[in-house]
């Protein structure tokens, strides 16, 4: 008798345990709730257009997976067309003008994709409110009216938005604070004048160390370099979506009158002189302009003692370099410290938008609205299986298996930026997490919403002079932000007349025009 009692426990007791696990699976695979009315008997394959190189690993494994879940949903598969990294964005752009049905979600962005151009051009779909009400209903009722209002062109919705999922890529340097500290700099770097007395010590403390071993031959980091010194010794605000960040408002209290900083004042010559200063110290290489390496790398070999990036970077990599480097305590100097100059993440930096050709663009609608609402499909297209691709370890966070060898082995991606959601995201085991808080709550004491999002530029008028601005842009700032001109002021002097004579001042005049139809009336 005792012995069928406890048999009985033991039964009563798995079936507890498995009434959470039948009640999620109830939740998660009973849509008709989700979409009622909506006739999914024809078998549909969505398209979806997303930036990345082509994953060698488990990917597609894990998409398998996906695709047989979302079939029994709602009797439709995706597909992934890659556009990979070389040359992005004139196989991005090229793509959608020649759109001919075949592709249904696009992942996009007002700042970096060009989702107002592609949008003013007819590549993307208006999207109605009551086509997002039924076929993509939790997605359209969490995003606010506010949000959608600035997801339209000429009146119409063409973009949903990434508003739910905070992210910082606001750029900065990652730094040794053991060695700050030993520099004395007690209290980490948190200016430029900081970072140059650390990058000093390190030139006298280690001589077969480069203090910042830049990867010097592309453009972003002059983008950012330009960027990080006028946020934070004029308090700029960058104006998001043009080709070359030449384009700033005055500051955080004066944001819808352009700055100044590239035709007037003494600014741009102190940075000039200060990378000049730097170069001619030593604290890159002397080829900087011409080198590829692998600066994170290189960090977790003790080669270099900072990496210019953003806030995510150091947030994924602190422990990664910890771990290469007991004790070197990474830190992050973020540009815009010193005058408390800080811009939250424009909510279209990331978005999807559905082809204007799609052969089904209500089921794209609703698989979109499966990945970022529902726990199953958000976890298998942002994490992958659980048990192969990560596990949920003691303390609740996400980490990898012990079968887990390497991210190009055994890792999964579908650069899925387009639709991220707080509400489901998992904390990962290989972040420090206490660190990346007390840095957010420094954020949320002087952040700012970005000032421009209601602005859809009209470049038609000023194409020309900006394309022409670009070119001198990447022609004289990676010289300047490295130092390699025998005169910084005659340089900078130089740079001004440049762009003087690409019109500067008629493409600002423009600029500024449309900013004040929308926010000078």
């Amino acid at each position: 008798m005792a012995k069928k009692l406890l048999t009985l426990l033991v039964v009563l007791a798995m079936v507890l345990c498995l009434i959470p696990a039948m009640a999620e699976t109830a939740q998660t695979t009973d849509y008709s709730s989700w979409f009622p009315g909506v006739d999914t008997s024809k078998h549909e394959v969505i398209t979806f257009l997303v930036t990345g190189n082509i994953p060698t690993n488990k990917t597609n494994e894990v998409l398998a997976v996906f695709n047989e879940k979302l079939t029994a949903a709602i009797n439709a598969e995706i597909q992934i067309e890659w556009i990979e990294w070389t040359d992005w964005q004139t196989k991005y752009n090229l793509a959608l003008a020649m759109q001919d049905g075949t592709v249904d979600m696009i992942g996009t962005a007002t700042d970096w994709l060009d989702a107002w151009p592609n949008s003013k051009n007819g590549a993307f779909l208006p999207l109605s409110e009551e086509m997002l009400q039924t076929y993509c209903p939790k997605t359209y009722a969490s995003v606010s009216p506010a949000h959608w209002n600035l997801c339209k062109y000429d009146g119409q919705i063409y973009l949903i938005p990434e508003d739910n999922y905070a992210q910082w890529t606001n750029h900065g340097f990652l730094y040794r604070g053991d060695w700050a500290t030993a520099a004395g700099l007690t209290n980490g770097v948190n200016s430029w004048e900081d970072l140059g007395t650390y990058f000093q010590y390190i030139k006298d403390t280690y001589p077969d160390v480069i203090p910042w071993d830049a990867d010097g031959s592309g453009t972003s980091y002059s983008d950012q370099m330009f960027g990080g010194w006028i946020a934070s010794k004029t308090g700029g605000i960058n104006v998001e979506g043009f080709s070359a960040p030449l384009f700033f408002g005055t500051s955080k209290t004066d944001p819808y009158t352009l700055s100044t900083f590239y035709t007037e004042g003494d600014s741009l010559v102190k940075f000039a002189k200060l990378m000049k200063q730097w170069s001619d110290a030593g604290y890159w290489r002397e080829d900087v302009l011409n080198y590829t390496g692998d600066v994170v790398a290189e960090m977790k070999e003790g080669l270099t003692g900072a990496h210019q990036h953003h806030t995510q970077t150091w947030r994924g990599q602190k422990l990664l370099i910890e771990k290469d480097q007991p004790g070197s305590d990474i830190g992050f100097f973020w540009f815009g410290e010193e005058s408390s100059t800080l811009v939250s993440l424009n909510i279209t930096h990331g978005a999807l938008a559905i082809a204007a050709q799609s052969d089904a663009p209500e089921r794209a609608l609703m698989a979109y609205d499966l990945i970022r609402n529902d726990p199953t499909f958000y976890r298998l297209f942002n994490y992958g299986i659980e048990g192969e691709q990560y596990v949920i370890d003691a303390n609740g966070y996400m980490a990898r298996p012990a079968s887990y060898t390497d991210d190009t082995v055994d890792g999964m991606s579908f650069d899925f930026w387009w639709g991220r959601n707080d509400n489901l995201e998992l904390r990962s085991a290989l972040v420090d997490w206490p660190s990346y808080d007390a840095l957010l709550e420094k954020y949320a004491a002087v952040k700012i919403d970005y000032p421009y999002g209601q602005v859809v530029f009209n470049t038609d008028e000023i194409s020309t002079e900006l394309d022409n601005l670009s070119n001198v842009f990447r022609t004289y700032a990676p010289v300047i932000t490295f130092g390699k001109e025998a005169d910084p002021e005659a340089y900078v002097a130089e740079f001004r007349q440049a762009l003087q004579d690409a019109g500067i001042e008629k493409v600002m005049d423009n600029v500024q025009a449309q900013i004040d139809a929308v926010y000078k009336k």
